[in-house]
């Protein structure tokens, strides 16, 4: 395969996953802003229901990965995107103009169900492209949207909240994922074969080499036996309490800065998008690693680990001590996020193709009802008990259950020859 069609790829394709899954990510992840800025006084939100609130996206999430998956794999991923960038744009520029929390369920859950597809099809779209030396590094990119989102949402966001409230921060973020639906459309191609940028040479080159990839694999007759087996049974337990972790802290981390002495909306966001500037550069460099030493489990389950013992000192700090606390949530964040593209490239590269979609869904279905636990159970923690403490133990404990789960789920891996 020729270095024209690498560089082709990359400067095409990877800007395109990159802003398509970083406008996903900003209009779930914003939800957590408007609590903090005066959307839970509004609307008299009490505590729990902005536990329930926060954490309802996932719910639907969870329900439509395998269907939107299968779709993307035996159909097309560039309609079914095209689609729902369209529909959560709409969603999330409604939730502006609601004024009662009844609407307010209904769009977070809906919300959740148009997005659940875009991680599954994106990981099988750029499974297509891109080969075993360079997937962690195209997982990583794609996934880089959500910190880098993260980072500069919260700046955004505390800015939008400040000058025009909440109500508008969601208009204006929301519309984007709109206009951006038809540079989707007629940017990309679903598969190299489709791809008019390509010649048919450099197409025939590119899927060799994908097919090749395939070979060494060992044959799985169909979905009921892949999700049977015990490889992806773990890496989905795996995957729902790394995500307990994640998504207990992106959710509640506006909030848990918000709540320091001095602190106003517009410090909460500078605040809160340091932990994703360290994130980052994080993933960049394990990305880079991996694909590297073209090994994954090593680059996956350090980190957890990390993540862990950063959220119990943070509590052993107390919230008394709110700069050494901070500075240990910065490590979580940066710790927890820097494995997300070995772990993807992981489960295309020890499952065939024809199961890996429903696998990929199944397994990022799993991680949809950790990341509901995190949301609702870290605000119930933090809402009942008065004091982040007993949420960062929460989390702690996640993130080293999902280590352990790693070591066993990938045993087996060995760096390719």
């Amino acid at each position: 395969m020729t270095q024209t069609i690498v560089q082709q790829r990359w400067v095409r394709l990877i800007p395109i996953a990159f802003i398509t899954y970083s406008l996903a990510y900003l209009d779930r992840a914003n939800f957590g802003f408007a609590a903090a800025g005066g959307m839970a006084k509004d609307l008299q939100i009490t505590p729990v229901m902005s536990s329930l609130l926060s954490s309802l996206f996932f719910l639907g999430y969870f329900f439509f990965q395998i269907p939107g998956a299968l779709y993307a794999a035996n159909k097309s991923a560039k309609k079914l995107i095209f689609w729902s960038l369209i529909l959560w744009g709409g969603l999330a520029a409604a939730t502006g103009m609601i004024s009662n929390v009844n609407f307010l369920i209904v769009i977070r859950f809906a919300l959740g169900v148009v997005e659940s597809a875009v991680m599954p099809a994106m990981i099988i779209f750029l499974s297509r492209w891109f080969t075993k030396s360079e997937r962690s590094r195209a997982n990583t990119f794609l996934i880089l949207g959500n910190p880098v989102t993260i980072l500069w949402m919260s700046i955004v966001s505390g800015y939008l909240i400040k000058s025009v409230g909440w109500r508008w921060m969601f208009i204006i973020e929301g519309v984007p994922a709109i206009v951006w639906a038809f540079f989707w459309w007629k940017l990309v191609a679903d598969k190299p074969r489709d791809a008019k940028w390509l010649s048919n040479h450099e197409k025939d080159a590119l899927e060799e080499k994908l097919q090749q990839e395939q070979q060494g694999i060992k044959p799985v007759k169909n979905y009921a036996e892949a999700f049977k087996s015990k490889t992806v049974i773990l890496l989905c337990l795996q995957y729902a309490f790394w995500s307990i972790g994640v998504y207990g802290f992106v959710m509640w981390l506006p909030s848990i800065i918000n709540a320091a002495p001095n602190s106003d909306i517009v410090t909460t966001g500078w605040l809160s998008s340091v932990p994703f500037l360290l994130a980052a550069v994080s993933m960049l460099v394990v990305s880079w690693f991996s694909d590297k030493m073209l090994t994954r489990k090593i680059f996956v389950w350090p980190f957890l680990l990390a993540g862990a013992i950063a959220f119990y000192a943070s509590y052993l700090a107390g919230e008394n001590n709110f700069w050494l606390s901070f500075a240990l949530l910065v490590i979580a964040g940066g710790a927890m996020y820097a494995p997300y593209g070995p772990f993807f490239a992981a489960i295309t590269e020890v499952l065939p193709r024809n199961v890996s979609a429903g696998a990929i869904a199944l397994i990022n279905s799993f991680g949809a009802l950790g990341s509901f636990a995190g949301s609702y159970l870290v605000g119930y923690l933090n809402g009942t008990t008065g004091s982040f403490s007993a949420s960062y133990i929460f989390m702690a404990g996640s993130l080293l259950l999902s280590s352990v789960i790693t070591i066993i789920a990938l045993k087996k891996e060995k760096p390719a020859q």
